[in-house]
């Protein structure tokens, strides 16, 4: 890779973790339509550390207070939104770890992609047009969590977006949108995690792989990933999801298009 093309994946990234766009369907479809080279494993993991540093710095606060209050004050609010967030990891990381390797081959094809961002995209437009909106993160059940966090597994195809499954579940639910934008955030913290934890032993098997590129993907992807985070939480305080189905709708039409054309 250039560094070109680091700059543009790292932004990519920093973009589609946190905006219900779908990070995976666009670090597939990006080099597919310019026809890049794969960048390959070590700098998927410099990526997705990049908005792990990205979420932890936002939210480093809110985690303090969770981690103590889980673990001195479990029937306070705090504490239980602790607990909550642990639980509806579960779901994610078990299906995640079990279609591992149909999430590196048979979802990756671009045809599908673009089928889930056009299906996501009315799917977050009818959740947020049509559902109530009226609870706010302190006051989440545990069943709210665990749907969240069950939904959570079906991001394991590229163009779902997790944020995207996330915060539709969530709204549906009843969440506020900053609420639902807000857990979602929050549950992205262990699960990001745990991706680059699972991809780590391979980088550090050959050291030499990490390069400039490595570095600059990084940091790219979490200054723009911290970005997207106080963008949107700002955002959807007083504006809908709209704009975000209507791009998931025009990628997922010219994807389409150029698989047809080529």
């Amino acid at each position: 890779m250039t560094l070109f093309q680091s700059i543009i994946m790292g932004l990519v990234q920093g973009l589609g973790e946190f905006l219900p766009i779908s990070s995976s369907a666009h670090l597939v479809l990006v080099p597919w339509l310019f026809s890049w080279h794969d960048p390959g494993l070590t700098f998927d993991v410099a990526l997705h550390l990049g908005t792990l540093f990205a979420v932890i710095i936002y939210f480093w606060k809110d985690w303090l207070n969770l981690i103590t209050a889980g673990l001195t004050k479990v029937k306070s609010s705090d504490g239980r939104l602790f607990w909550y967030l642990v639980a509806a990891c579960i779901p994610g990381g078990i299906i995640g770890f079990l279609l591992e390797s149909y999430a590196e081959t048979v979802f990756r094809t671009p045809l599908l992609i673009a089928l889930m961002l056009i299906v996501m995209g009315v799917i977050l437009y009818w959740a947020d047009q049509k559902s109530r909106k009226t609870t706010d993160i302190e006051d989440i059940s545990f069943s709210t969590a665990m749907w969240i966090g069950v939904s959570q597994a079906l991001a394991i195809i590229p163009g779902v977006s997790r944020s995207g499954i996330t915060i539709t579940v969530g709204m549906l639910a009843g969440l506020t949108r900053e609420s639902a934008a807000r857990f979602s955030f929050l549950l992205s913290t262990p699960i990001i995690f745990g991706a680059a934890l699972v991809k780590m032993p391979d980088v550090m098997a050959n050291p030499a792989m990490i390069d400039l590129n490595f570095v600059v993907g990084m940091v790219v992807s979490a200054i723009v990933g911290l970005a997207s985070i106080y963008v949107l939480l700002k955002y959807v305080q007083t504006k809908s999801y709209l704009p975000f189905a209507w791009y998931r709708f025009a990628l997922g039409a010219i994807v389409i298009a150029v698989v047809f054309m080529r």
